[in-house]
C-alpha cells in the first residue's frame, strides 16, 4: 500500500496538508455516516486505509520505524459497534448495550447505562467520550478520550477517537443553556441590565 496515494498527497506534501487530506476523507468515510447503509462495510474498510495511510506517513516523517507504524495501526478506528466483542471485562455487557444505544442514536440511555457502572476503566472513558463526542460537547470527549488513552495506551480505537476529535478542530462544541449555572445566569443578567440602562440614559 502506498500511503500517499490512499490520502491523495505525495512526499512533498507538508504536514499540514497531510492532516488537512485526512481531515477530509476521514469525515466522508466516518462510520457515523453509514450506520444502516449497505456500504457500511466498504467505507469502514475504507476507513481502516486512511488510518493506516495516515499513520505510516506521520511515523516515517518523525522517524519511527515501519513496523511501529504497523503496529500503531492495528485495529483501526471502525464503527462504534464494530468491535463489541473486543472488550471483554465484568462490564462487557452494559457496554455492549451503550454501543448498541449510541448507533441508534439513544444518547440519553447510553449515558444512563455509564451512569450506573460504578467501574471506570478505560473503556468507560471511550464510551463517555463518544456520548459527549454525538453530543457534541467536544471539549468533554477530549478529556475523556484522553483519559481512556492514558488508561489504555496500545487501544487503536481509543487512540484514533481522540486523533479524529484532534484534527476536527472540535474543542470548544456547543455546550446546551441547560448547563449553565445559576451563578452565570445571574451574570449575564446583570451585564445585560447594566448595558441596558446605559443604552436609554444615552437617549437610544
Amino acid at each position: 500500500m502506498d500511503p500517499y496515494k490512499v490520502l491523495g498527497v505525495t512526499p512533498q506534501t507538508s504536514d499540514d496538508d497531510v492532516k488537512r487530506a485526512y481531515r477530509e476523507l476521514a469525515r466522508k468515510y466516518h462510520p457515523d455516516n453509514y450506520i444502516n447503509n449497505p456500504l457500511a462495510d466498504l467505507a469502514e474498510t475504507r476507513m481502516k486505509e486512511i488510518n493506516e495511510a495516515y499513520d505510516m506517513i506521520m511515523n516515517e516523517r518523525s522517524g519511527k520505524t515501519a513496523g511501529a507504524s504497523q503496529q500503531g495501526s492495528a485495529g483501526s478506528y471502525g464503527s462504534y459497534g464494530s468491535q463489541q466483542g473486543a472488550y471483554s471485562g465484568p462490564n462487557a455487557s452494559v457496554y455492549s448495550q451503550v454501543r448498541q444505544a449510541v448507533n441508534q442514536g439513544n444518547l440519553g440511555l447510553a449515558e444512563s447505562l455509564l451512569q450506573r457502572v460504578s467501574t471506570r476503566d478505560a473503556e468507560w472513558f471511550y464510551l463517555m467520550g463518544t456520548v459527549y463526542y454525538r453530543k457534541g460537547w467536544y471539549d468533554e470527549a477530549g478529556r475523556a478520550y484522553t483519559q481512556a488513552c492514558q488508561m489504555d495506551p496500545n487501544n487503536a480505537e481509543y487512540r484514533t477517537a481522540l486523533n479524529n476529535l484532534n484534527l476536527s478542530g472540535g474543542y470548544g462544541g456547543y455546550r446546551p443553556m441547560a448547563q449553565a449555572s445559576m451563578c452565570d445566569c445571574c451574570v449575564q443578567m446583570a451585564c445585560l441590565n447594566c448595558c441596558m440602562n446605559a443604552c436609554c440614559g444615552g437617549g437610544c
